[in-house]
């Protein structure tokens, strides 16, 4: 989703290169996640599946994989310029498209499975973006929703056990707080089961995911930081030069960065007239 420049928008915007960096480590972090969950769901041959706030291909290709050529893929985003390189995906029907979750229209004819990945968190109306997957759900479909819940674990080094990991949280203390002034609920992903079954749906359920230590966690904090580096100077969060002893002593690799906890959380919109509703997996 693409920052509009207003004080409560976006953060992260999808127009800088760093966005690019950020989508493929996300992709390497979560992938195995968000696919272990699609795949017990039973998304399979011929089946539509809307992606919301698309961001990189991966995701979108991934279903197109795993609804083959009779099925389709929906990924929308406010800035698809990122995603239009999943039109090029071999398998399936990927169709992208500008869509605003929290104020468009759901798009028509029932889906099932609706998915969005750390994108309801940063959305000022997301409870108004809920009902709008609800909707878009068929009678049997599954939503699932994977959001970060910055609040159960907020150190970017949960082991703080020098300068360098000091002045790390100090720096991801100071993210939160930009996020917080634009409209992100940081303690959103543990609402997820709760919304999920408040919004009518079924066989609710939710398990947390958040690496300690990679490779992509180290790309990923360096590529988020070069991208809102200006805003935490002109907060006076951070000096310029704390923000470049954080990214040297990041790039030596010595640093255990963690992410937020990511939620995933996920629930089958009831079947009307007695149809039989797909099975989760166990």
């Amino acid at each position: 989703m693409a920052d509009d420049g207003a004080d409560r928008g976006y953060l992260l915007d999808n127009q800088q290169a760093e966005a690019g960096v950020r989508f493929d480590a996300l992709a390497e972090l979560f992938d195995p996640v968000t696919f272990r969950h699609v795949d017990g769901l039973g998304i399979t041959d011929g089946m539509r599946c809307w992606e919301i706030g698309a961001g990189g291909p991966s995701v979108p290709k991934g279903l197109a994989a795993r609804v083959g050529p009779a099925g389709t893929v929906l990924a929308t985003d406010i800035d698809t310029s990122w995603t239009e390189a999943a039109l090029t995906s071999a398998g399936g029907t990927i169709e992208v498209l500008r869509h605003d979750v929290a104020a468009d229209p759901p798009p028509p004819g029932g889906f099932d499975l609706v998915h969005a990945r750390l994108v309801l968190v940063h959305v000022t109306d997301r409870a108004e973006a809920l009902r709008r997957m609800v909707r878009a759900l068929r009678p049997g479909g599954w939503l699932l929703v994977e959001d970060a819940d910055p609040g159960l674990q907020p150190l970017l080094c949960p082991d703080e056990s020098g300068p360098e990991q000091r002045l790390a949280n100090r720096l991801r203390t100071g993210f939160r707080e930009l996020m917080a002034a634009r409209g992100a609920d940081l303690a959103y992903g543990r609402t997820l089961p709760r919304l999920l079954r408040e919004a009518g749906l079924d066989d609710v359920r939710a398990d947390a995911y958040f690496p300690l230590t990679s490779p992509a966690c180290t790309r990923l904090e360096a590529a988020t930081v070069r991208q809102i580096r200006a805003r935490l100077v002109a907060a006076g969060l951070a000096t310029d030069q704390e923000i470049d002893q954080h990214l040297a002593n990041v790039a030596t690799g010595r640093l255990d960065l963690a992410t937020s906890p990511m939620i995933s959380a996920w629930g089958r919109r009831p079947a009307q007239d007695g149809a039989a509703a797909p099975e989760r997996a166990r």
